[in-house]
């Protein structure tokens, strides 16, 4: 399967809201919006960070199936990353991140993942990504505070 990166069309939005309303991606992400049904709020998040983040579509053999984006101030910078639940455990995350740090010289870089979510924790890993913090946060997908792993990229 070929992965490649681009920047974002209008008409990936429309996929990316579909996605980010999967149940099951919601839990497992966690770390969501109070109201991923909030199309509004959906619109109003992507228009601020296409102006100002690196944000790309992560396409698979040319099918959009997700989000990779670098965000923050400098010497904190995050990345964060989204695949379609029909796409996981294919190395898609794996290879979607490759590229985006390519795009990224800056290090450190950052990266949570909820304590649980293995898949989310050995891509991290396996892109070079080090447990460096634990820390714990309210995860609206999962109505509760939760213990998430902060992960740093020094190289």
């Amino acid at each position: 399967m070929e992965v490649a990166l681009r920047k974002v069309h209008d008409s990936d939005l429309a996929v990316f809201f579909r996605q980010m309303n999967d149940p099951e991606s919601l839990r497992m992400a966690a770390f969501t919006p109070e109201d991923p049904a909030d199309r509004d709020g959906f619109d109003a998040k992507w228009r601020r960070i296409r102006d100002r983040e690196l944000v790309r579509t992560v396409l698979a053999d040319g099918d959009v199936v997700g989000t990779a984006s670098v965000y923050g101030e400098p010497g904190e910078r995050e990345v964060t990353y989204w695949v379609d639940r029909a796409y996981w455990g294919r190395g898609i995350a794996t290879a979607a991140l490759r590229l985006l740090l390519a795009e990224v010289s800056e290090r450190p870089l950052y990266a949570r993942a909820a304590a649980d979510n293995e898949g989310s924790l050995r891509v991290l890993r396996k892109c070079g990504f080090r447990d460096s913090a634990r820390a714990s946060g309210f995860a609206h997908a999962r109505g509760e505070e939760i213990a998430e792993i902060v992960l740093t990229l020094h190289d």
